[in-house]
């Protein structure tokens, strides 16, 4: 077993305040209480490590050669508990978020910047991937908290929708979209250019079904930064979730809503047993307070 950290603190107090009774006092314990400490102490090393000089108490040379090492043992063992503080007051910590590409880059920046500004300690790290990775890596616990469009399913896990994101019309500035928005119809005459899977894509496909089309895509891309590049250079129209559109009102593209109007949820999605820190804590109700 190892050396018992509590017996090298008493043999600190008995050998540097020469007394087994002013080692007690410093420790709010009774002198026999010590001096068993001290026993138990020998007896597990096997050799004598304190002897009596006069009323003094000394190190024997066995004592001295391990004051070395539990001097040490014991500042590592406080330096430890120093260190743990931040954590157990909720100052510091780690915090590992996965999310789609566009809120990384639209919406958990700025909750992240107000949680560092709250816990300057907290180490934040962000995993972009899509929604089926995510959330396979938040059940292995790979992950602390995942920021995803809804749903996302399964046992494991607890949601909480946050967030509501209006899915919008883009086409190359100057085009006309009719009157009260572009419906199904109207986008199956234009060139579409729209995100290859995840929730946000079938999204989009179920609301050109419940209008009995289906979309015919003449290009799909991973990445909505790229869509909308491609929809200013005027080589066709998209569907783009109005968070990645926020400061792209520009003369750039021509911007509208659906009609009818479309609608995606993003949502914080936790596994149920998970433990919740300040730090998530905090995380999560900056994350809450974005869709103000």
């Amino acid at each position: 077993m190892p050396i018992n950290l509590e017996h090298l603190s008493a043999l600190i107090d008995v050998v540097d305040l020469g007394s087994f009774t002013a080692a007690a006092d410093r420790a709010g314990l009774t002198q026999p209480a010590v001096s068993l400490q001290i026993k138990l102490l020998e007896q597990r090393l096997g050799v004598k490590l304190v002897e009596r000089v006069g009323r003094c108490a000394r190190p024997t040379a066995a004592g001295s050669d391990l004051l070395v090492y539990a001097r040490r043992m014991v500042d590592e063992s406080r330096a430890a508990e120093e260190a743990m503080m931040p954590h157990r007051d909720g100052l510091s910590g780690r915090i590992r978020i996965g999310s789609g590409g566009t809120a990384s880059i639209h919406l958990l920046p700025k909750a992240i910047a107000v949680v560092k500004r709250r816990m300057p300690g907290l180490d934040i790290t962000v995993r972009i991937g899509n929604t089926e990775d995510i959330l396979r890596d938040l059940e292995s616990n790979l992950l602390d908290l995942a920021v995803v469009t809804l749903p996302a399913s399964g046992r494991a896990f607890e949601v909480e929708p946050f967030y509501r994101d209006e899915l919008l019309a883009v086409a190359p500035k100057g085009s006309k979209p009719p009157d009260g928005g572009p419906d199904a119809a109207f986008l199956l005459e234009q060139t579409l250019l729209l995100y290859e899977g995840g929730n946000t894509r079938r999204a989009t496909d179920d609301w050109m079904a419940a209008a009995g089309y289906k979309a015919r895509p003449a290009m799909e891309f991973g990445s909505v930064e790229a869509i909308k590049e491609l929809v200013a250079a005027g080589l066709g129209w998209s569907i783009l979730p109005g968070l990645a559109l926020k400061r792209d009102r520009t003369d750039r593209i021509a911007v509208s809503s659906l009609n009818p109007r479309l609608e995606r949820e993003l949502g914080m999605v936790l596994r149920r047993d998970k433990h919740l820190t300040r730090g998530l804590r905090e995380m999560m109700k900056c994350l809450r307070d974005t869709q103000g």
